[in-house]
């Protein structure tokens, strides 16, 4: 059965990204939180099986995202829509326009994420957003990205997130552990990542609902 127009699909990768976000939307019938899991091949299994069974006035994906941009900082919004009442409402809560580069795999080193923006000229990076719109578009629907800063390019993160991913790309807390008690000395830089990141949902989730309360009408398809 199809959901009644003015549904909004706010998608996330993990429940961290998501906690914030959930908070704030609470008892609201016009959104739908969806947890697709981490990397490409999980977003487009989750959103297909969602939009499948449902119709939403507008897709958002949205999360955390690596800056690429050396003026972006933690915290910032950054989005990239293709509806300019869309854009003029995001920017009013506080978002900056922007560009994504979708990765197969975590930015991890400073020197990476250089890189990266040498190679695409992106202003951040990402997992997700690519298999997300390439399902909405070819379903016929709306589709924004809408990401906050969580590190920024002149950071490395604290540890190599991706040698300590399961098979599915998601965390391997057992990993992590063994991580930890190899380098007890990262510690500190992990509790201060957790903290940015922290922040920066609680950012990201004050915007996506600015936003969702404007009720702008739906885009044409």
């Amino acid at each position: 059965m199809m959901n009644p127009a003015g549904k909004n699909l706010v998608c996330f990768a993990l429940e961290d990204e998501a906690r914030a976000f959930r908070k704030l939307a609470a008892g609201r019938n016009d959104v739908d939180i969806l947890l697709t899991g981490i990397g490409q091949k999980s977003a487009e299994r989750a959103v297909r099986e969602y939009l499948r069974a449902n119709s939403p006035k507008q897709v958002f994906t949205c999360g955390f995202a690596g800056g690429l941009d050396s003026q972006l900082q933690i915290g910032d919004v950054v989005f990239l829509t293709v509806d300019w009442l869309l854009d003029k409402q995001l920017v009013q809560a506080g978002a900056k326009p922007g560009s994504f580069y979708c990765a197969p795999r975590v930015a991890v080193t400073a020197l990476e994420k250089s890189r990266l923006r040498e190679q695409t000229g992106a202003s951040a990076v990402e997992m997700e957003s690519v298999a997300i719109h390439t399902v909405c578009i070819e379903l016929g629907f709306f589709c924004a990205t809408v990401r906050v800063i969580s590190d920024t390019v002149h950071e490395d993160m604290p540890l190599d997130f991706n040698a300590l991913a399961n098979p599915d790309q998601s965390l391997s807390y057992g990993k992590l552990a063994l991580a930890i008690a190899k380098s007890p000395g990262k510690i500190p830089a992990l509790l201060r990542l957790q903290r940015n990141c922290k922040f920066a949902a609680e950012r990201l989730a004050n915007v996506l609902l600015k936003v969702i309360e404007a009720d702008l009408p739906p885009l044409e398809h």
